[in-house]
């Protein structure tokens, strides 16, 4: 079976998403809905998408509409029919019916449903069809949310459910696992109890919901919304019938079931329309006080509301051994609710899964937890877990594993695919070393540095580590979501604030330098960024030999907003890929002004293919569907480059003062306009000393060195001004940027 044309039917979130994402992988896909206007005005959502559902808004003419009505004899032509109609089952009964009486033989048909079961869903087809028959249940965003369950049951053909998920794992980039026919497959049914377990935990111990939720985040290795402001996420109103339609499907003996039992704050907040960020609020709220706008918190236990309070626990990193045994009531909380999630998870297997693995990856793909269940549990130890934890009776697993004691119980990792990924090979390793910012995998051919910080923000122990990390051949890769979002500002913000100066330069210095290192190395550098490539994160990129890109960055140099210049070769590099083209050679102002326009408003690019044409990538750079690949894919680059030669030292030539003033003049009118403000102008002036050279002229020869000087000068200028503290300030404070 091949998958060479796709139909979707229904063009709601669910089945747009999925044409889309058909249309990246270059699959013809048709949209089907009632109405061929409705598919069309689908077809125009996924172009003006914000995030972008196309890596190429030009690949939209893959997606051809139509309706059920006049265009579904389209259906005989497909290899691959996905419905992703209303959750109504005669609605999807009366579809199915139509499509098997016109799918080509050998077809494979699919539903995209999160809560009805395939014996549901197929009670009406005859024997043959419920072999060629599944359940693909993608998460929104399709485009950037990487689990697919693909559910089977005795009835399925295996050979064909293998070869879907083939199709979808290297063609449509997703991490496909094949599970049973259980309510809430694998993804849901351990998240949402998690969520559960983790508010009635919070009403049950009196905590705040900002304490909840402070606990319940990043110290977990989970997303930092919490519980409560996921909830609001979703909506409150959704989640509640997502509970209900588990208290249906659920034994009566399952402990999802008590988890799942009505709240009366719930209940309350629903019928006043309190349902989350789309209706007035939730568990928070934005309210106005004396014209300004102030997030706050409800009670739990009153139901009035009050301004938020920052809950520091004191706990950057994920280390659940120390979170568990805090003594105070955010150690009680943590022990509390994970050991359910282990417990509940456990007992699980193998009803819903053959493999424990598979949860884990669920939770890693679906929900973006850093570690699943079986994952905490092994950090804990088995040992310690046992110690704290012993209502278990009845749970298979635990009850065997505590027999065995085995602290080696998880072995590989990743067994839902066949790929090399980065999850296994960790565990391969020769030897480890780095730090506590970045680790360092050392094989026998080649190394591996992983940063470990927060969204893998760089300090000098992650530049520590590239530089240690170059007497092999290097692949930067790290198995969180994002590649890294720049130099950490708090690191940075920790000197500033002592008026240590000094310690900045220092680092600024040691990051050019390493950059400076890897791009010269001996030996290969390869960088596979996914998800936030931005700042001295693109700097370490953009300075590597080689790059495997997955097609799901953000990348760009986005100092500027911080109200600083790129200061890690960046702009020099910048430079010098536009200086190679031939508008360039024929006009020395050119290279400069498109930089300048660049990096002063900090563009960014959603895609590698939209990164090209500012030349934060080349064609050349690698472009990789299957984060899973990043790290065959860059193995291999390695290995076709035995032979690797450093490149040559490049050199600039660049106008200075005449090209200086011209900058100015642009900034000038931007100000005059109000598009920037004073310290606009002034990180700005400092962009275009950079950029023109400085104090140069055209027949004069500029290193890379020089250019890096006039980085660095122009980030300690900026560096020690108020103006820009108070943009690092409020940017750490807020996550949005200040213009002042």
């Amino acid at each position: 079976m091949k998958i060479n044309n796709v139909v979707v039917i229904g063009s709601g979130t669910m089945g747009s998403g999925i044409a889309a994402q058909l249309c990246n992988a270059n699959i013809p896909v048709t949209l089907l809905d009632l109405k061929t206007e409705i598919s069309q005005k689908a077809k125009e959502r996924i172009e003006k998408s914000r995030p972008p559902l196309l890596i190429d808004k030009s690949k939209i003419d893959g997606i051809k509409v139509g309706n059920i009505s006049d265009d579904f004899n389209i259906v005989s032509e497909a290899d691959w029919i996905v419905e992703a109609v209303v959750e109504r089952i005669d609605i999807k009964h009366d579809i199915y019916e139509k499509i098997f009486k016109q799918r080509k033989k050998d077809s494979i048909v699919s539903s995209n449903t999160s809560s009805i079961p395939i014996s549901v869903l197929s009670q009406k087809m005859s024997e043959d069809d419920k072999k060629d028959f599944c359940i693909t249940h993608f998460f929104n965003p399709v485009r950037y949310m990487d689990l697919l369950e693909i559910v089977k049951n005795e009835k399925s053909d295996l050979e064909k459910i293998k070869k879907l998920k083939i199709f979808c794992e290297v063609d449509l980039g997703k991490g496909a696992i094949v599970c049973n026919d259980t309510p809430g497959f694998l993804g849901n049914r351990i998240g949402v109890y998690a969520m559960q377990v983790a508010m009635t935990e919070a009403f049950k111990m009196k905590l705040s919901i900002e304490e909840a939720d402070a606990i319940f985040g990043r110290p977990m290795g989970i997303p930092k919304t919490g519980v409560f402001g996921l909830y609001d996420l979703i909506g409150i109103d959704l989640m509640a019938d997502v509970l209900k339609s588990f208290i249906k499907e659920l034994p009566q003996s399952d402990e999802f079931q008590e988890v799942a039992k009505e709240i009366t704050l719930v209940k309350k907040l629903i019928e006043t329309g309190y349902t989350g960020r789309k209706g007035k609020g939730g568990f928070y709220r934005m309210n106005k006080v004396d014209n300004k706008k102030i997030l706050e918190a409800i009670n739990l236990e009153t139901g009035e509301y009050h301004p938020t309070q920052k809950i520091n626990i004191k706990s950057e990193k994920v280390d659940l051994k120390a979170l568990i045994n805090r003594d105070d009531r955010y150690g009680e909380y943590a022990w509390s609710v994970i050991s359910k999630i282990i417990n509940y998870a456990s007992s699980l297997v193998p009803g819903i899964t053959d493999e424990f693995n598979d949860i884990d990856e669920a939770m890693r793909l679906g929900f973006n937890w850093s570690k699943g269940p079986f994952e905490m549990l092994e950090e804990i130890g088995v040992a310690n877990f046992f110690d704290k934890f012993k209502n278990y009776k009845g749970n298979k697993f635990l009850e065997n594993l505590s027999k065995t004691k085995n602290e080696n119980f998880h072995g590989v990792r990743q067994k839902y695919t066949d790929i090399e990924t980065l999850g296994k090979v960790k565990k391969t390793a020769k030897t480890i070393d780095g730090n506590s910012s970045a680790s360092i995998y050392r094989f026998n051919d080649f190394n591996i540095v992983e940063f470990t910080t927060k969204a893998n923000a760089l300090d000098y122990d992650s530049m520590d580590a590239l530089k240690k990390a170059t007497d092999k051949p290097l692949i930067i890769i790290n198995e969180s979501m994002q590649f890294s979002a720049g130099v950490n500002l708090t690191y940075t913000m920790n000197f500033a604030d002592k008026s240590d100066f000094k310690s900045i330069e220092k680092f600024v210095k040691y990051f050019q330098n390493t950059c400076k290192e890897l791009k010269y190395s001996k030996y290969p550098v390869v960088s596979a960024p996914s998800g936030l490539t931005l700042g001295g994160g693109f700097e370490v990129l953009v300075q590597s030999n080689f790059v495997a890109s997955h097609t799901n960055i953000v990348v760009g140099l986005v100092e500027t907003m911080v109200g600083l210049v790129p200061a890690g070769g960046g702009c020099k590099e910048m430079l010098w890929r536009w200086s190679q083209t031939n508008e360039s050679k024929n006009n020395p102002d050119y290279a400069p002004l498109k930089v300048f326009d660049i990096i002063g408003y900090g563009k960014t690019a959603t895609s590698p293919v939209e990164a090209e044409p500012l030349k934060y990538l080349l064609p050349e750079n690698k472009k990789i569907m299957s984060r899973n690949s990043l790290l065959n894919v860059s193995r291999s680059i390695i290995e076709e480059n035995s032979d690797f030669k450093p490149p040559a030292e490049i050199s600039f030539k660049l106008p200075g003062k005449a090209l200086k003033e011209k900058m100015i003049k642009l900034l000038e009118k931007l100000y005059n306009d109000r598009v920037i403000l004073d310290h606009g102008m002034v990180v700005g002036t400092e962009l275009a000393n950079v950029l023109s050279g400085g104090d140069t002229s055209i027949d004069k020869v500029l290193s890379e060195d020089d250019l890096y000087k006039l980085e660095l000068d122009s980030f300690m200028r900026l560096i020690e001004t108020k103006e820009t503290q108070d943009r690092i300030k409020h940017t750490l404070s807020t996550g949005k940027p200040l213009v002042n």
